[in-house]
């Protein structure tokens, strides 16, 4: 296995809609321009969902074309629909990421549709994208656990990665939304899912409710996946699941992976630097336990 792990830096999507305050236009992209001097490979910009259910990301095409795209680097967004493809693409975005719940109760209360019927609404965006030669990321979230159902069947899970892997998506991003997860319970559905979609194919998301995003990391890491979804200063959570918590912080998954001999080709002190900003806007003290261990004197 390569030594090579790519994050995917989902603060300025996944981070910002769960922010109750609203954050200038203005702050999002020197965010993202801050991101991008850190040497990260993916950088989620933002998400083209309807401004009625999450108003805190209302000025995604502003966002998108107010940033200085550097070469190298990629800036996927979020899309709902066929009607938030056609925005992200009217924007200028030559990469989308779709998303799903591996949990029908989930999926009803945050979507009001089945599994069943949010899948048959990516296919003609699947079609188009490929048409367009758009790459298409997708997200499987409550892979873990659900707040309204409990327990989630790791058939369930394997189910809908494998039904969105050949739709088209090339890369499928394995979300604990509520943070419930182990080690041992990661490692276990990985290697389920691992059965129909490729490892190489495969990222884990993972929120640290209870603190065990590092160490379910890790675990998966040994199973030989090498993208991590992660937010700076570990800002975001889902808007519409009790109790969730932040997403891991980069600068911790950064230290961790770098005291494991991996490479990411990310400059943490920048990294941490810009968690430590954010936070600052924000209003709080950073979520990253090494954003503040890197701030204290020598």
């Amino acid at each position: 296995m390569t030594d090579f792990v790519r994050l995917v830096e989902v603060g300025p999507r996944d981070g910002l809609q769960n922010e109750k305050q609203s954050v200038a236009t203005a702050d999002k992209i020197e965010l993202i321009d801050r991101l991008s001097a850190t040497g990260l490979r993916t950088i989620e910009a933002t998400s083209f969902v309807s401004p009625r259910w999450i108003p805190q990301l209302a000025d995604a095409a502003e966002v998108y074309a107010g940033i200085r795209r550097r070469p190298g680097i990629g800036y996927p967004v979020l899309v709902p629909n066929e009607q938030g493809y056609a925005r992200a693409r009217a924007a200028g975005a030559d990469e989308v990421a779709v998303f799903a719940a591996a949990s029908e109760a989930f999926s009803r209360t945050n979507i009001n549709a089945s599994i069943d019927a949010s899948i048959e609404r990516f296919r003609p965006i699947l079609a188009r994208a490929r048409a367009d030669r758009i790459n298409v990321r997708g997200y499987v979230s409550t892979v873990l656990g659900c707040p309204y159902q409990g327990a989630v069947p790791v058939a369930a899970v394997v189910d809908v990665a494998t039904r969105l892997y050949r739709l088209g998506c090339y890369e499928i991003s394995l979300g604990d939304t509520i943070g419930v997860g182990t080690p041992r319970a990661a490692r276990a559905l990985l290697r389920a899912v691992a059965q129909s979609v490729p490892i190489e194919a495969l990222a884990v998301h993972f929120h640290d409710t209870y603190g065990q995003a590092l160490a379910n990391i890790d675990a998966c890491l040994e199973e030989g996946v090498r993208v991590v979804d992660a937010a700076v200063s570990g800002a975001g959570g889902c808007p519409y699941a009790k109790g969730a918590s932040g997403n891991v912080a980069s600068e911790d998954v950064v230290y961790l992976l770098h005291g494991l001999g991996m490479q990411t080709g990310v400059d943490l002190g920048a990294l941490a630097a810009t968690g430590r900003w954010l936070a600052a806007l924000l209003g709080r003290e950073t979520g990253s336990k090494v954003g503040r261990a890197l701030a204290e004197p020598a």
